[in-house]
């Protein structure tokens, strides 16, 4: 096989998977869009009202961290103030008790 005949052959079929490729392509848009047809306008009706209770929902979350958060550092600042305040008790022995 001479140089030329090479070269047309590597050229034919990479034109053919090329034009496979596409068409492959081609039909995963359509498969997509016969999809998105199919989809019933009723599917979409409620959508703003679900969007509505999940943004609720969010600020509403994030209302409670912020609680938790504010409570925990309320509870540092008490244990820093207590901490210098009241004496550690004296350490005792370590007892392991078996389970």
């Amino acid at each position: 096989m001479n140089e030329t005949t090479y070269i047309v052959s590597v050229a034919t079929v990479s034109v053919i998977a090329f034009g496979i490729s596409l068409q492959f392509i081609r039909r995963l848009i359509e498969l997509r869009h016969e999809r998105l047809l199919r989809t019933p306008p009723e599917a979409f009706r409620d959508l703003p009202q679900r969007l509505e209770r999940i943004e609720n929902a969010v600020e509403t979350t994030a209302l409670e961290v912020e609680r938790i958060a504010e409570a925990n550092r309320f509870i540092a600042k008490l244990l820093a103030e207590r901490g210098s305040a009241v004496p550690l008790p004296p350490k005792s022995e370590r007892v392991i008790t078996p389970h």
